[in-house]
């Protein structure tokens, strides 16, 4: 069976997806911390078990009769992240998985500026030294990031954010498609991959000329100080340590963490990847 952690999430639910149209629905299984969220798979065919990274013990039921498992990286803020990626790979070993997928990132350093980076790079090394045959799937920084930044910047024609770089965005749909082929095509893509990225980077000054193009107005990208964009997130609402973990985006994709593009993504799903502008056509829609 193949298991699929974090199904009722945004990657894990389209991850499903497309690993449906590859196998039969009752070879999947989805290990989820609200069964009731997860109803539709069932319906599907889908055997759907609760599971959960913080409490371990829920996941041998959850890993039953796993051929393959794909671990979703926990959206946990800080150190349990780790400790909650490690007990479900342990899960995953324990169960008798014999190839164990994770979500890792593109740049995944135990140096990086930007936390969840030095997670995944410390998660990846745990993987590794299990014994059992996995792929680490370095995903390209989402493109749905920009969504956050697109409604003020239609609002005030100001796209204002703290110097930045170049970032490969790279869309939750191909990513997805990519894991599918992974879980589904067992040691396609053996260990770490290359950068699972789109072809090509985006700046912000990129993403305003962009919206610009799709608006018909003026958009303009104005560089704020790292001091005064926390003091203008917090006083807008956001708590000030998500504003300076936040900031470490900036601060790792203007060293360049996020300057990488590599063609495997493509070659993996078959067709182009979606643009920063396809991307950003969707999120403007809605105005």
């Amino acid at each position: 069976m193949l298991i699929v952690t974090g199904a009722t999430g945004r990657l894990g639910s389209l991850i499903v997806d497309r690993l449906l149209e590859r196998v039969p629905a009752d070879g999947i299984g989805v290990s989820v911390r609200d069964v009731s969220k997860a109803a539709d798979l069932a319906e599907r065919g889908v055997r759907v078990r609760a599971g959960d990274f913080t409490e371990p013990d829920t996941l041998k039921h959850a890993f039953e009769g796993a051929q393959r498992v794909l671990v979703v990286s926990a959206s946990i803020r800080g150190d349990g992240a780790l400790a909650a990626n490690t007990a479900a790979i342990d899960a995953a070993r324990e169960a008798g998985a014999q190839r164990i997928l994770y979500t890792s990132h593109q740049a995944a350093s135990p140096t990086s500026l930007f936390p969840p980076q030095r997670v995944h790079a410390a998660t990846e090394a745990y993987l590794k030294q299990q014994g059992v045959p996995y792929t680490a799937l370095r995903n390209g920084f989402y493109a749905s990031t920009l969504g956050y930044y697109v409604g003020a910047a239609l609002e005030t024609g100001v796209l204002a954010v703290p110097q930045d770089g170049p970032v490969s965005w790279t869309a939750h749909d191909d990513l997805a498609e990519v894991a599918a082929f992974a879980l589904a095509e067992d040691g396609a893509l053996d260990g770490a991959t290359p950068p699972l990225t789109a072809p090509y980077t985006r700046d912000f000054a990129d993403v305003a000329e962009i919206l610009s193009r799709i608006t018909g107005r003026t958009i303009t990208r104005a560089v704020m100080d790292d001091e005064e964009w926390i003091s203008a997130a917090v006083a807008n609402g956001m708590p000030r340590p998500a504003a300076e973990f936040t900031l470490t985006i900036f601060t790792a994709a203007r060293g360049g963490e996020f300057n990488t593009t590599d063609l495997t993504l493509e070659a993996t799903i078959g067709h182009p990847a979606k643009s920063v502008h396809e991307f950003l056509e969707t999120a403007v829609r809605p105005h």
